[in-house]
């Protein structure tokens, strides 16, 4: 599978590859080192819990997947709660890093908010926030999910905030787009397009910023 030249959700950490490729598979582009063990146990856990899920993925199928032994599991990860948190600490930079590359080529305004979620709501692994699944899953059981959770979408507002231009209302704007972005992000997981969800985010945006563009100076009056 070929790589790709910017960063994506799917690898930021070392070279990056194309949406679906294993852990395992790595070790077979040219130049790249194979992954020690925790790396692939992390990466693989990472496809599983996101793709299908916390609860219904055990760690019996992660250790099989990584191919790595099940001593050599718990010397990384002595329960899966542990490998949970790693996991949303590993999706949260990743994340980051995607969202802050895909603004840029965007355009790196208000206006690039809508085409850079775009990218992440059409590809063909898209299941909605890990982060927001996963409290719902885990939320009462493992108070380090909510604290994670909420740290991600404090930075995710911060980098929204970059976006709009100075003002007193800057800070509060950027907490309104954020909970908007939520509310896409749920609403493209389960309709058939992304289109109705994106087209509401644009609406939001503009009605909360305007449409960007620079309205002419009104005449002044003479008598």
């Amino acid at each position: 599978m070929a790589r790709t030249a910017r960063y994506s959700l799917y690898k930021v950490d070392r070279p990056v590859y194309n949406t679906g490729m294993r852990a395992a598979q790595l070790s077979d582009s040219p130049g790249t080192p194979p992954p020690g063990a925790r790396e692939r146990i992390l990466l693989t856990a990472h496809d599983l819990f996101y793709r299908d899920g916390i609860r219904a993925t055990g760690i019996d199928r992660v250790i099989a997947e990584s191919g790595v032994a099940k001593l050599t599991f718990y010397r990384h990860f002595p329960s899966k709660n542990e490998l949970v948190r790693e996991f949303l600490e590993y999706r949260h930079r990743r994340w980051m890093a995607w969202f802050a590359d895909a603004l840029q080529r965007h355009g790196s305004g208000a206006k690039a908010l809508v085409p850079a979620l775009g990218e992440w709501f059409r590809s063909a692994s898209y299941r909605g926030c890990a982060f927001i699944n996963s409290v719902g899953e885990l939320g009462e059981t493992l108070p380090d999910v909510v604290d994670i959770t909420r740290r991600h979408k404090q930075d995710m507002a911060d980098a929204i905030e970059k976006l709009l231009p100075a003002s007193r209302q800057r800070k509060q704007q950027a907490m309104d787009l954020a909970l908007a972005v939520d509310g896409a992000i749920i609403r493209a997981q389960f309709d058939r397009s992304p289109n109705a969800a994106l087209a509401s985010l644009e609406r939001i945006r503009k009605s909360l910023l305007g449409s960007g563009a620079r309205k002419s100076p009104v005449p002044a009056r003479t008598s």
